[in-house]
């Protein structure tokens, strides 16, 4: 897959068959679209091209919402898009003066003039240029001029797969892993660099991976204790382990951290980035009275993760 990010240095796509959307989490909803692009380019003989935009574009029409969590970072969406067979991912910088342009500039200057489309395939309620003004009639009406052909998403489908994202979103801040699993068609997941911590894990016979996610705005799931697998750099398969999401409570801590314990792991991974799935949720968070409380559902907490996880 080519990754475009300059749109004035775009290839001269061969009979492009396009879709256009965010593709947050490209989730089980959002494969039936790629199934469609499949299915239409086999048809065309064309290059199945996606057009997503970076930052989401509720971050730049709607910044005094609250701050959108996302599923998958755009290096995560990339590499998603990637196993999914896609030739090109055109990756538009969302700016206002981008979400300033007429509904007929967009067609025009924008998805002709830079993609010339063999084939548009578009949710019924897809809304583009100043004001949202355009959407499935002016394509309709403009396909006779440019000569692409159109292909809607129906209502329900699109209906599904907002409701996909909403609900991922949901579940995963409610720590209900595994149902948003089901729904991405994988297991959730984030990435991060291993930085120095006050070592408290190793104190207490867990050494703990503290980890620094490099984008703010990826959803972190509840606060909890979690089984998980880790995947470290240099390395292909994915390690059992535990992790907890939050305060530390029982040392009255103030800040939320993630921390990851790798079952028989010895070995220095700090300054490593690493990759942890989250496959699924053992327990709130709670204070104990003393450590040796602490300890004793530590040692329960990993029982339970490696029966879960072997």
């Amino acid at each position: 897959m080519q990754v475009h990010r300059d749109l004035g240095q775009l290839p001269d796509f061969y009979r492009a068959v396009i879709t256009i959307g965010t593709f947050d989490g490209v989730h089980t909803g959002h494969r039936y679209i790629l199934q469609q692009l499949d299915k239409s380019a086999k048809t065309s003989g064309g290059e199945k091209v996606i057009i997503t935009f970076d930052p989401h574009p509720r971050e730049v029409l709607r910044p005094q919402d609250k701050p959108i969590h996302i599923l998958t970072t755009l290096p995560e969406k990339i590499a998603l898009l990637e196993q999914c067979g896609i030739d090109h991912l055109v990756v538009v910088p969302f700016t206002m003066a981008f979400a300033g342009m007429s509904a007929s500039d967009y067609i025009a200057d924008f998805l002709i003039a830079r993609f010339h489309p063999h084939t548009i395939i578009i949710g019924y309620d897809h809304r583009f240029g100043h004001n949202r003004e355009g959407g499935l009639p002016l394509l309709e009406q403009e396909q006779t001029r440019y000569g692409y052909e159109l292909i809607e998403i129906p209502e329900q489908v699109v209906h599904d797969l907002t409701v996909s994202s909403t609900k991922i979103r949901a579940n995963l801040e409610a720590g209900q892993v595994a149902l948003a699993n089901e729904l991405l068609g994988y297991p959730y997941c984030i990435s991060g660099t291993v930085m120095h911590g006050d070592k408290m894990g190793r104190q207490l016979g867990y050494p703990t991976a503290n980890v620094q996610l490099p984008d703010a705005r990826k959803l972190i799931p509840a606060e909890g204790i979690y089984a998980i697998r880790v995947q470290l750099q240099q390395e292909t398969n994915w390690r059992p382990g535990v992790m907890s999401i939050g305060t530390r409570p029982t040392f009255n801590g103030a800040d939320v951290r993630l921390e990851a314990h790798l079952f028989d792991f010895q070995g220095d991974l700090y300054d490593q980035v690493i990759h942890i799935q989250f496959i699924e949720y053992l327990r709130p968070n709670r204070k104990f009275d003393d450590v040796k409380a602490l300890i004793e559902q530590m040692d329960k907490d990993s029982a339970r993760a490696k029966t879960i996880l072997a």
